[in-house]
C-alpha cells in the first residue's frame, strides 16, 4: 500500500429513523437484498459521493430511499472503527430522524422493490455489520435530546393521550415514572393542551385527548 492508498475510504451516511405506535417507540430497518448479509436487516444508508456534503447525502438518502422529506434530522455518532465493512474501509455517520407514524406509513408505502418494517426498540432482529451498535447507540442518544420538550414533538403532531406520551418516556429512560407527576408536569407546564375530546382505551375508559401547545418554551423535563 502506498502513501497516498492508506489515507482512501468512504464515508456513508447511516439513517435511524424513529416513530412512535400506539406508545411503542419503533426504528425503521430495511432487508438487505446483496452479499454480505443478505436477508439480515440494516439501517438505511447511502455512500457520500465527491458531489456532495454529508448533510446533503442524508437529505437526498431520506427523500429518494424512504420518500420521506421535511423531517426532524439530527447527527449523534462516527462509527469508525477498522472492520465495519468486509470489502472496504467505511466509516460511518449516524444520524437521527423523527417522524410521526401516520405521515410515515403513507409515504413508505409508495416505495417498489424495498422491503422496510418498523420495529419495537426492544426487539430489535439480528442485524448486518454493525448496525446494532449504532441502533442502541441511537437509541442511549435519544435519552439525552427527548427530554427536551420541543424535540417530542416531532414523534407526536396530532392527538394523543398522556399515557402514550408517558410510556414512550419509560421506554427511553428505562425506567418507570409516576404517573400523578407525569401528568402534572405536562399540564401544569402548559406543554400539553387538552382538545376537549376523548378516544376509547383499551381497558374500555375513553381517554382524553391532548396535543402540543404551539408556544411551547424549549425546556428539559426530566
Amino acid at each position: 500500500m502506498n502513501e497516498i492508498d492508506q489515507y482512501k475510504m468512504l464515508v456513508e451516511s447511516i439513517i435511524n429513523i424513529f416513530t412512535v405506535e400506539k406508545g411503542n417507540l419503533k426504528v425503521l430497518l430495511m432487508k438487505k437484498t446483496t452479499e454480505p448479509y443478505r436477508g439480515y436487516w440494516i439501517l438505511p444508508n447511502n455512500i457520500v459521493s465527491n458531489e456532495e456534503t454529508i448533510e446533503e447525502n442524508v437529505s437526498n438518502t431520506v427523500a429518494g430511499k424512504l420518500n420521506l422529506a421535511d423531517i426532524y434530522l439530527e447527527q449523534n455518532h462516527v462509527f469508525s472503527k477498522l472492520d465495519r465493512d468486509q470489502e472496504e474501509r467505511v466509516v460511518g455517520i449516524s444520524y437521527i430522524g423523527l417522524v410521526d407514524y401516520t405521515t410515515a406509513n403513507l409515504k413508505l408505502e409508495d416505495i417498489p422493490g424495498v422491503e422496510l418494517a418498523w420495529f419495537n426498540i426492544s426487539d430489535i432482529p439480528k442485524m448486518g455489520y454493525d448496525h446494532e451498535e449504532i441502533v442502541k447507540a441511537s437509541i442511549k442518544y435519544l435519552r439525552k435530546i427527548l427530554v427536551n420538550s420541543k424535540v417530542l414533538k416531532h414523534l407526536f403532531p396530532s392527538d394523543f393521550t398522556l399515557p402514550e406520551i408517558q410510556k414512550v418516556y419509560e421506554q427511553i429512560l428505562g425506567r418507570k415514572l409516576d404517573r400523578r407527576n407525569f401528568r402534572k408536569k405536562f399540564i401544569n407546564l402548559g406543554i400539553v393542551i387538552d382538545t376537549g375530546y376523548k378516544n376509547e382505551g383499551s381497558n374500555g375508559r375513553p381517554g382524553k385527548l391532548y396535543r402540543f401547545n404551539d408556544e411551547i418554551r424549549e425546556r428539559d423535563l426530566f
